[in-house]
């Protein structure tokens, strides 16, 4: 049997497929991702003790005892607002393109419940202006 002498390598492989693979892939940076800049525009927001709602160029937010529901306007369907039954406090709701509805209720103070619609029918008029 013959063997190559010292030095000699054997043939690289077929032509044209290129270097090897890295050994390890890039390491990623460890800076959080930067979220896109929002245009400014009007925005509301109504909070009592425990609940909140706020409305601005990112969506509609509910805050409940703690819980909080992000929605971003590519996934809202429509949003609706009343007064509860007793006209103490306001009801908003997110209707999602698939028929689900979300609601969050804010108690209002004396005289602040018309302030808060007018306000809201501005900013949702901005964001949402067929509905």
């Amino acid at each position: 049997m013959h063997q190559p002498g010292y030095g000699h390598q054997p043939p690289a492989g077929p032509p044209g497929f290129g270097p090897p693979p890295a050994a390890y892939p890039p390491y990623p940076s460890s800076l959080p991702p930067v979220a896109p800049r929002l245009p400014p525009g009007p925005d509301f927001l109504a909070a009592d003790r425990h609940n909140s709602v706020v409305v601005d160029a990112a969506g509609v937010a509910f805050e409940t005892h703690g819980l909080s529901a992000d929605f971003p306007w590519q996934v809202v369907r429509s949003v609706h607002y009343r007064a509860s039954p007793d006209g103490r406090a306001l009801t908003v709701a997110v209707v999602h393109p698939d028929g689900r509805v979300f609601e969050c209720v804010v108690a209002a103070r004396r005289g602040e419940l018309q302030e808060w619609f007018g306000r809201l029918a501005t900013v949702l008029g901005h964001y949402r202006p067929m509905g």
